[in-house]
């Protein structure tokens, strides 16, 4: 069976905050990831990964590429001694977003994801309020269809798509991209972001509100199959399987929504390459880590960077 769309946007990196209190009082918080924001999922045993790492090298230039889920088990073993190595020898680390702290994310999701003044159920047929209340009783969203009904469709779909993983257990705190930080940062070496997190909210927030609506219609359509979708993506992220990260990840979304695989990958993917290029001009050793998809595919990175004439070798 084909990956559904929800299970890609949940695996697109992008970092991960907790929601603002909203006006109806609830026990609980709940949490968002903005978009890539999650590729993850129990497993469950402890098994040792081997996810894909590149290196790119000139005379006195090497760049290490790591693709990274942002959600993962206590007991998921991921290192290997040519990632460590290649930890140690860098000075620096590059990640997504480093302003990722729960003050700065709470305040651009009530910028650009709450809109408390245009219901959500306004915008939707009545097919698709029946199914909207029936993926937040299964999501065990707190406070229910009301708390979606507050939130723009972007939003709307990432909550429905994140609160099964959250609910499940799994913690923004053993995500790869934190634990390579907190590595770097107890080395004393300089962490720095690729983008800002209003530049990744952006991203979804800038979409014209039919994309927004394919996109929530999409998750509404997946809510029973993100769960299997997602424990594939990460068998395929702990074989270092790029081929199937691309076909469980990115070409569905190329094929039906073009616009938004443009949006979310292919343009941040040419970003990307030519910081690297930029980076290439400078002495020294670093490491960078993004989301597993930007590292997959026809349009990866690693392929923006080969049109340059720059080789990125596994390793």
């Amino acid at each position: 069976m084909k990956p559904r769309f929800a299970s890609m946007l949940a695996a697109l990196a992008f970092g991960r905050c907790r929601a603002p209190r909203q006006p109806r009082p609830s026990p609980r918080r709940w949490q968002v990831c903005s978009v890539a924001l999650v590729l993850a999922l129990a497993v469950a045993a402890p098994v040792q990964a081997h996810p894909a790492l590149w290196a790119i090298k000139d005379q006195d230039t090497t760049i290490y590429l790591f693709g990274t889920v942002h959600l993962l088990p206590h007991d998921a073993d991921w290192h290997f001694p040519a990632l460590d190595k290649a930890l140690d020898d860098s000075q620096a680390l590059y990640v997504e977003i480093v302003d990722d702290d729960q003050a700065n994310m709470a305040a651009l999701v009530m910028r650009y994801g709450m809109d408390m003044a245009h219901p959500l159920s306004d915008l939707l047929t009545p097919f698709d309020r029946g199914r909207l209340e029936r993926a937040a009783r299964l999501a065990d969203i707190p406070g229910g269809v009301a708390a979606l009904n507050m939130m723009r469709p972007w939003l709307a779909a990432l909550t429905l798509t994140v609160a099964p993983l959250t609910k499940a257990g799994l913690d923004p705190a053993e995500g790869v991209d934190k634990q390579l930080r907190a590595t770097m940062e107890k080395a004393g070496k300089p962490v720095r972001g690729l983008e800002t997190a209003e530049q990744q909210i952006r991203f979804l927030a800038d979409m014209p509100q039919t994309m927004q609506l394919a996109m929530l219609r999409s998750t509404l359509r997946d809510t029973d199959r993100a769960t299997a979708d997602l424990a594939a993506i990460i068998r395929a992220w702990k074989d270092g399987d790029e081929a199937a990260l691309a076909r469980l990840e990115n070409d569905l979304m190329r094929r039906e929504t073009p616009e938004l695989y443009q949006r979310l990958l292919v343009e941040r993917n040419k970003a990307w390459a030519e910081r690297i290029t930029g980076m290439l001009q400078q002495p020294g050793t670093v490491f960078i880590a993004v989301g597993a998809a930007h590292l997959a595919g026809p349009d990866s990175v690693q392929s923006q960077l080969a049109g340059d004439g720059i080789e990125a070798q596994r390793l």
